[in-house]
């Protein structure tokens, strides 16, 4: 039994198939999730209470960018899924976990995660955006697609390396960190606007490419009646 999506040289077909390290993965970040909901001490009224429901939402994210269909057909089959997999699982649902965990629960940590030494270092908005477009940089090159995906343990080391990176790139943005008062909406504004930027150079290439970049999805099994170029743009 497969544990974890990766590119299978076979057909594809519309069978349901289960993937129990998916499910173990999603169910430790919905635990983690509902650990730090459970710090909260705001009253049922407080109007951020809502926002729990973002982090929900993240965690089903996650658990669509990584398992069937989504999940296998990005591993080898459409790299235009794949690419939808990097947006579920490196953008959108970090940051709604993120953004779904109550401000009370930040500051109540704030002594010891937000004002160490190593966490002021890690979390500073330069090491979070250089890291991230690294990741983003290094787990689209063709070598390292080609050689990861079609092996359990290297696809969901990429996959993990997208959630991880995408929970650093969000955490100046939206966790409350009170020794960084300078990092303000404009600087954050800023910091995606740059984010942005970063990222044109390797979409570029994947965009407006002669050929497929990756061999792993131009020798898949066809399906949906578009080439492998089509597929990749």
């Amino acid at each position: 039994m497969q544990w974890w999506c990766s590119a299978q040289a076979t057909v594809w077909a519309w069978s349901w198939r289960p993937y129990p390290g998916v499910w173990l993965v999603v169910l430790v970040v919905a635990m983690g999730y509902a650990w730090a909901l459970r710090q909260d001490r705001s009253s049922a009224g407080d109007p951020n209470a809502t926002r729990r429901w973002a982090g929900w939402a993240g965690v089903l994210c996650l658990w669509v960018a990584l398992d069937w269909p989504i999940g296998a057909l990005g591993a080898g089959y459409l790299a235009s899924v794949h690419m939808l997999q990097y947006l579920l699982i490196a953008l959108l649902a970090p940051a709604l976990i993120l953004l779904g965990i109550p401000a009370s629960v930040w500051s109540k940590q704030a002594g010891s995660v937000l004002h160490g030494r190593l966490a002021r270092l890690l979390f500073h908005p330069l090491v979070t955006l250089g890291l991230f477009n690294l990741v983003l940089f290094y787990t689209h090159l063709p070598f390292v697609v080609d050689g990861l995906m079609p092996t359990q343990l290297g696809s969901f080391a990429i996959d993990m390396l997208w959630f991880a990176a995408g929970m650093l790139f969000w955490w100046p943005v939206l966790v409350p960190v009170p020794s960084r008062p300078w990092f303000s909406y404009p600087m954050k504004m800023g910091y995606l606007f740059l984010n942005t930027v970063l990222a044109t150079m390797p979409y570029a290439f994947l965009t407006f490419g002669e050929l497929p970049f990756y061999g792993i999805y131009e020798l898949s099994p066809p399906m949906g009646g578009f080439t492998a170029r089509q597929d990749q743009q």
